[in-house]
């Protein structure tokens, strides 16, 4: 049966200084479709949902809604056309109940008791139950997303927009995220599909558009071609799996005994007695649902957040009451979930911020005096190794995409050549050729003798790439085991808590 177009877009074009954005895109959603838009970082998916919902304005082009011109100056414009986004990151307060964050994103919120009512219907309606009264900050990843979610359904949209919407789900969390999708398609609700997770795509799209550097290069039913294939139309060339170079373990060079910290956060997870070993040349992966301790863990090992004495050993010497540049000195870097504010300053050039975190390792400064010639080097460098899509290394940190600056973030510290690299959800973000070459470029390095810790909420990354897997749940870190033999069942009890457990012992409560 065919189905109406509900959105068509002829001929959209933008541009900024230096680069093109979008030329003359053009493809058509089905009303009740469920279209994904695909393409690696800096193809120009960002910039094109932007204008669909009215926060950027086309230099050319037009978009036709239902039939009729559709121009949004603002995303209140949009919203009153009937499309509605949920972006890849939240924007909620931490503080306020869900009531309120949900009245907040709405242009004219009814009174607090009947939008309270409204919540609860839509939310147990559309399977994503919600308690109006709960602060937000008491909820987890998965429920911060229904809240978003709910947010947007109040407004019965036409055309919702969900970006990167999986990011930080359970597999069961994604498996009622797709009901509740295919629920909305159902009922005649349009949905633009943006994500790197292709067999998410297979699973729940109808149609793909594949964007490369702003132009369409193709379009594809995904339930009929493999991940793979999606993944070479995306990036125009053939992908490698990442390989673990030959190379045997060596001695313990990360150590971690009883590592107790606080959040600093009133609404973060306190780090309980925490203990690992990492070996030379391994790749231990620590995976966990988005909120149980992993921020924490990374500042902690990082020096950011203060720990105590015999806490944490590098190689023999006891790091625990060192700040963060002595702990670079010793050849322990990190790179951190959050890319802007915390990797790197937003309105810093990407050569600036490559000084802030490689000066101690690569002798960026001499005598108080800052080397600009080989701090542009090592910026350059990292562009050049990890392609970096941007016009320059004097841009801003803000101005490149959230894929291509995590791109820059884990290539500065990866050239660091460090004794130990933690990092925290490396491959958020980025698309599958950027991904493979990060994992090989972490695995390479544990093949160089580095010791390396992933932690991820992506379990395929973990297995991928990791020689043993253990499990943060609440502030708690499980014993590590192989990631050999493990499968995803006992995987998932292990996040949700089943601490202190061996493998045989996960199977056996499974069963």
């Amino acid at each position: 049966m065919t189905r109406e177009n509900l959105l068509t877009i002829e001929g959209l074009s933008k541009s900024y200084p230096g680069v093109k954005a979008n030329e003359d895109v053009s493809f058509k959603i089905a009303t009740g479709e469920i279209h994904a838009l695909l393409g690696e970082n800096g193809a120009g998916k960002s910039t094109l949902v932007k204008m669909i919902y009215g926060l950027v304005r086309p230099d050319e082009g037009r978009m036709i809604l239902r039939g009729q011109s559709y121009a949004p100056s603002e995303p209140r414009e949009a919203r009153a056309s009937g499309v509605a986004m949920v972006f890849q990151h939240f924007s909620l307060f931490d503080a306020l109940n869900v009531a309120e964050n949900v009245a907040l994103g709405m242009d004219n919120p009814p009174k607090q008791r009947e939008l309270a009512a409204r919540i609860r219907e839509v939310s147990e309606g559309y399977g994503l139950p919600l308690d109006p009264a709960r602060l937000v900050g008491d909820l987890s990843a998965g429920e911060r997303q229904r809240v978003e979610i709910v947010r947007c359904l109040l407004q019965d949209p036409k055309l919702l927009i969900m970006d990167e919407p999986t990011s930080v789900l359970t597999p069961q969390e994604v498996n009622i995220l797709f009901d509740t999708l295919r629920k909305l398609s159902a009922e005649g609700t349009s949905i633009l599909y943006i994500s790197h997770k292709l067999e998410e795509i297979k699973a729940l799209c109808d149609e793909a558009t594949i964007l490369r550097r702003g132009k369409v290069v193709g379009t594809c039913t995904p339930r009929e071609k493999s991940a793979r294939e999606m993944a070479e139309m995306m990036v125009g060339a053939t992908l490698n799996s990442p390989e673990r170079p030959a190379g045997e373990l060596g001695e313990v060079s990360l150590e971690v005994r009883n590592l107790s910290v606080a959040s600093a956060n009133p609404f973060g997870t306190s780090l309980r007695d925490i203990g690992f070993a990492v070996r030379k040349g391994e790749v231990l992966g620590i995976g966990g649902v988005a909120g149980n301790g992993q921020d924490e863990l990374l500042m902690a090992l990082s020096g950011e957040a203060r720990t105590k004495r015999d806490s944490i050993q590098v190689n023999g010497t006891d790091i625990g009451e060192m700040g963060p540049n002595e702990r670079r000195r010793l050849g322990l870097v990190t790179a951190p979930e959050e890319r802007l504010g915390h990797a790197a300053a937003p309105d810093m050039s990407l050569m600036e911020n490559a000084l802030l975190s490689g000066d101690v390792r690569k002798g960026l400064t001499r005598k108080g005096f800052v080397d600009w010639g080989a701090t542009r080097a090592f910026a350059q460098g990292i562009v050049e190794k990890f392609d970096v899509r941007t016009p320059g290394i004097s841009t801003a940190a803000r101005a490149l995409s959230g894929g291509n600056l995590q791109k820059f973030v884990l290539g500065r510290e990866i050239m660091q050549d460090p004794e130990v690299i933690i990092v925290n959800q490396p491959t958020w973000g980025v698309d599958a050729a950027a991904a493979a070459f990060i994992r090989q470029a972490l695995l390479d390095l544990a093949a160089k003798g580095a010791a390396v810790v992933v932690i991820s909420q992506d379990i395929d990354e973990v297995m991928e790439v990791a020689d043993r897997f253990a499990a943060l749940n609440e502030g708690r870190l499980s014993p590590p085991v192989p990631t050999k033999g493990l499968t995803i069942d006992e995987i998932g009890l292990m996040l949700g808590g089943a601490h202190g457990m061996h493998k045989a012992e996960v199977s056996h409560a499974e069963a």
